[in-house]
């Protein structure tokens, strides 16, 4: 299973704190770090680290896509979890022996089963994440393989949130496009909850980075 974010060990944790001044941003927005585990929205996560995470880097978000895409793929989920009990009304399989019917029922379940845990897994692995250094964003493929793409935060030009919708609105969420002057042009974060929030986290964090600059403080 990719390692994208463990729990750091306490003596990691204690000098990580120790070396890291709070935030410009976690002073305006209020820096309280949260622990849900599987949440969408996680601000300043506690006990959290990313496998290319610099030692004095700070996570500010840890985003996934809204819980509510999750819905298309447990109903489907749903749906063929159920098909064997609603097909065995109807005499389509009597021409095969008992025992051979029973491990095409099994051979359905487990199918069904692999569905759900990769559908699970990428969403949450897929996170978007951004730290008072750069924003990454971590696309999960499968168990043995995954896509990290990652931009500066003073490389980054204008940001464009996208929400239309009657359920976007709802439940608000939305696409994140990050336009950037590195090698990626773009980053887009899908479906990300609390769009507005994000990107003035991020102009907050922009705005940081450029006075870190001009005070001689950049790392």
């Amino acid at each position: 299973m990719p390692d994208i974010f463990v729990t750091e060990n306490k003596a990691v944790e204690e000098k990580t704190k120790s070396s890291v001044k709070p935030t410009e941003t976690g002073k305006n927005f209020g820096e309280k770090g949260t622990s849900n585990f599987l949440g969408s929205y996680c601000y300043y996560p506690r006990n959290v680290h990313f496998s290319v995470q610099e030692p004095e880097e700070k996570i500010v978000l840890l985003l996934r896509k809204h819980p509510i895409t999750n819905v298309g793929w447990i109903l489907t989920a749903l749906v063929m979890a159920v098909a064997p009990i609603v097909l065995a009304k109807f005499p389509l399989l009597t021409f095969l022996p008992a025992r051979f019917q029973l491990v095409g029922i099994l051979v359905w379940y487990l199918l069904v089963v692999a569905y759900s845990f990769e559908k699970f897994l990428d969403w949450f692995f897929s996170v978007y994440i951004i730290t008072d250094e750069r924003v990454i964003d971590v696309d999960f493929v499968n168990l043995i393989y995954r896509e990290i793409t990652d931009a500066s935060i003073d490389k980054i030009q204008d940001v464009t949130v996208k929400m239309g919708g009657v359920v976007r609105s709802i439940f608000n969420y939305g696409d994140i496009l990050i336009q950037t002057a590195g090698e990626v042009p773009e980053i887009e974060f899908e479906a990300a909850p609390r769009p507005d929030s994000v990107s003035k986290i991020l102009r907050s964090l922009i705005v940081e980075e450029e006075k870190e600059k001009i005070e001689g403080r950049v790392r």
